[in-house]
């Protein structure tokens, strides 16, 4: 199974939680990962056991540019390098989901391959459009994602946050950040790299954070810093640049501000995670889409990234992490949306293409 998943986390991790699914269901089976250069893959795939093949990337223009002019060729020597690869890795299916090594997988798999498109976000690209075209199987996280008689299955997440126990792993995840045991965490991140609105809106709270007795695991991102003062007698505000362990960040608290990229909003939805959504403020949208069904559900509430100032934090989400009836209210409205099988069911979907 050759997965084609690159560029973002968002795109990466449905892959490997994909082939994760697989393996445990097949163990002899092989799964080799599509990626560029540039891309996390290069850190992440490797890192989860999988072989990675690099090809060039193909990023679709927004707008009319002199990089659309660019399109056809680069596509072309795309294609080519990717059929290469195919061929050399004895390929027998090809399972996309968006991003930029989707579209020049699709188009080399097309006519000798099957094709499998898993669409994560509410509304569809224009790499998974194509591919949908001439698929064997096409999935998708939500409903009206845009892809015609897509399956409805949610996003395959990864077995450490499908299988998650918060409550039994708190005490062991607030140590091992050097959280608060007691005092109610809100957990800050805003993607792999960092949200630099929402570094400074919620580092600009931090004295009403202290105030109300509420302690802050910050994922501020690699290339950022974050200079906090720790106020005497209050709750731990902890910033770092990463949080490898999602699973211990999820468990450590009680509510998030996050982003609301699909993998985002599948993971704290399958975790049931009160949540303060900020959307990206680019793009087409999507990311407002994708924490519309946790919010309208009750479990999330949205700021737009314009509102997202200190001001605001202290208004709206102080309050909010302090009052625990609401957030067990909210838990419980978050889970109801939440779907923790997708990644078997997609492997097994996976499975029964190559068959045929």
């Amino acid at each position: 199974m050759v997965v084609a998943g690159g560029g973002t986390a968002g795109h990466i991790e449905p892959a490997l939680a994909l082939a994760d699914a697989v393996m445990r269901l097949r163990p002899d089976a092989r799964v080799v990962a599509l990626g560029t250069e540039r891309g996390l893959e290069n850190k992440i795939v490797p890192a989860r056991g999988y072989q990675l093949e690099l090809i060039p990337p193909v990023p679709m223009p927004r707008k009319p540019t002199l990089d659309l002019l660019k399109l056809p060729l680069n596509v072309r020597s795309a294609v080519k390098q990717t059929r290469e690869v195919l061929e050399r890795v004895g390929a027998q299916v090809v399972v996309g989901f968006g991003g930029y090594v989707a579209l020049p997988a699709y188009l080399a798999a097309r006519g000798r391959l099957p094709i499998v498109v898993h669409e994560a976000n509410a509304k569809a690209g224009l790499a998974n459009k194509v591919g949908a075209k001439f698929a064997e199987y096409v999935a998708a996280a939500v409903p009206d994602s845009g892809l015609a008689d897509a399956d409805v299955i949610g996003i395959p997440l990864r077995q450490s946050i499908t299988s998650l126990d918060r409550a039994a792993l708190r005490a062991e995840a607030r140590r091992f950040f050097g959280l608060d045991p007691d005092a109610p965490v809100l957990l800050v991140f805003g993607g792999s790299q960092g949200a630099r609105s929402i570094n400074n809106a919620v580092s600009g709270a931090a004295a009403a954070f202290a105030s109300a007795g509420i302690g802050v695991l910050h994922a501020h991102g690699p290339k950022n810093t974050l200079a906090v003062q720790s106020v005497p007698g209050a709750p731990a505000y902890v910033p770092v640049p990463y949080l490898e362990r999602m699973d211990l960040a999820y468990a450590a608290a009680d509510a998030v501000l996050c982003r609301s990229g699909a993998m985002t909003v599948a993971e704290v939805s399958a975790v049931g995670l009160p949540a303060v959504f900020v959307p990206l403020p680019h793009g087409n949208g999507e990311q407002a889409l994708n924490a519309g069904p946790v919010v309208a559900a009750g479990g999330g509430v949205l700021v737009p990234d314009e509102e997202l100032t200190p001001a605001r934090v202290a208004e709206l989400v102080v309050p909010l992490v302090a009052d625990r009836a609401r957030l067990a209210h909210m838990t419980e409205a978050t889970l109801g949306t939440g779907r923790r099988e997708a990644d078997e069911v997609l492997a097994r979907r996976v499975l029964e293409v190559i068959k045929k």
